[in-house]
């Protein structure tokens, strides 16, 4: 079993819970949104809140940080962006009809879903709506985007002029049950994913693999060809809604509502691995040099080995549900509802991590060797290795 461990910081500057938690592509700085209303800056150098960011008129949904701007959304239907190291906010968004759910910021463009229906592309400098997207029944809960030069370079489909100079698509995930893309430029619906029988909770792309995972409350996770559309597969053995996915090194894993997180084997659907010990829905996942970490309803953190499934540590000190987990510098950042911003020291599992994971490097190394000297010394008696070969790769990836 793990052993408990207690929190270097608490940061109980917010007066509502904490919703999400969000670290700059730089690593200097955290932000956390709230129902209070309010955002915050903290600084993850020494774990002090260096901004307060106010004007919301209802609770904080979500945040994203880049290094000089932030930007929130929430349920007072409007999204706004602010200056870091001013705490000034510099634009408000306005044009949602009901709660605003998520944000996604790619250079000058600025992506919502809401309670609307709706999803919508801003100019992030200019405040202007430049597209919206329709066609949903219900709820856009969760987005994703990506590039047609990654995904759709090799696509024989027929492209109208105006597709081929598009080069951005936008996923959503809706309680209608569906998945939809949709091109940027046009805001015309380009795919919609039918398969599903509950809400789309959570998405997350697998680029390079042309890949989409779904996760929905019918308990199920559905991979799906982005270029055609086309389901790939479906990972069935959850007994609750999926909340949280994590993708590394095309294993993926899957938090639930039913207190587990399982990890499966992306390429065919295989369950590896199943973590228990959570006493309570698994609301955040982050892997992190071996480690997988969760943060649960039961108010605590976890962190397991991956390779064999075993809890390493508890982390317990939060009152309420941890909605967001943030790794930077070896530190744990876990936000609760509780209204409290956890830090917590995992030095000593990730040095125990990384040493493994260098171990582990070092045998795949000396098999591969081990398998090009008996290819040498095969080859010139004329035996065939091929079998020989595809054992040495199945030992690597399960490792």
């Amino acid at each position: 079993m793990g052993n408990s461990s207690s929190s270097l910081k608490v940061c109980t500057d917010h007066q509502g819970g904490i919703n999400w938690l969000s670290l700059s592509p730089d690593g200097q700085w955290l932000l956390t949104g709230s129902e209070d209303g309010t955002a915050r800056l903290w600084s993850t150098a020494d774990s002090q809140c260096r901004g307060h960011f106010q004007g919301h008129e209802s609770y904080i949904t979500f945040c994203h940080l880049e290094n000089e701007a932030a930007f929130t959304c929430s349920a007072d239907h409007t999204i706004r962006k602010w200056d870091v190291m001013t705490g000034q906010c510099l634009a408000v968004y306005r044009g949602h009809t009901s709660i605003v759910n998520r944000i996604l910021v790619s250079k000058d463009y600025l992506f919502s879903g809401s309670y609307d229906r709706t999803a919508r592309c801003w100019s992030v400098d200019k405040e202007k709506p430049i597209q919206e997207f329709r066609g949903h029944r219900n709820c856009v809960l969760t987005l994703a985007l990506y590039s047609s030069q990654d995904l759709l370079q090799d696509s024989e489909e027929e492209e109208s002029e105006e597709e081929k100079l598009s080069k951005d698509f936008l996923v959503t995930g809706s309680t209608d049950c569906t998945v939809k893309v949709w091109w940027v430029s046009s805001g015309r619906c380009h795919q919609t994913l039918l398969g599903h029988t509950g809400a789309i909770l959570c998405l997350i792309l697998d680029a390079p693999n042309r890949e989409l995972f779904s996760g929905s409350t019918d308990y199920t996770i559905r991979t799906w060809n982005i270029v055609t559309g086309e389901q790939l597969r479906v990972f069935k053995e959850h007994q609750g809604s999926i909340i949280c996915l994590e993708l590394v090194n095309r294993r993926l894993y899957s938090g639930s509502t039913d207190r587990t997180v399982k990890c499966w084997l992306a390429d065919t659907g295989e369950r590896v691995r199943t973590f228990k010990t959570h006493k309570h829905s698994v609301s955040a996942l982050k892997y992190h040099a071996g480690i997988l970490f969760t943060g649960s309803g039961d108010a605590c953190a976890r962190a397991f080995n991956t390779k064999t499934g075993i809890l390493q540590r508890v982390f317990r000190g939060h009152k309420l549900v941890i909605n967001c987990i943030q790794i930077h510098n070896e530190l744990l950042y876990t936000a609760s509802h509780d209204g409290t911003l956890r830090i917590w020291d995992i030095r000593p599992l990730c040095k125990r991590g990384k040493r493994r994971l260098k171990k582990e490097r070092s045998l795949q190394g000396r098999s591969s060797q081990k398998g090009s000297l008996s290819r040498l010394f095969n080859n010139k008696v004329g035996c065939v290795v091929h079998q020989e070969d595809g054992r040495e790769q199945e030992t690597v990836e399960l490792m």
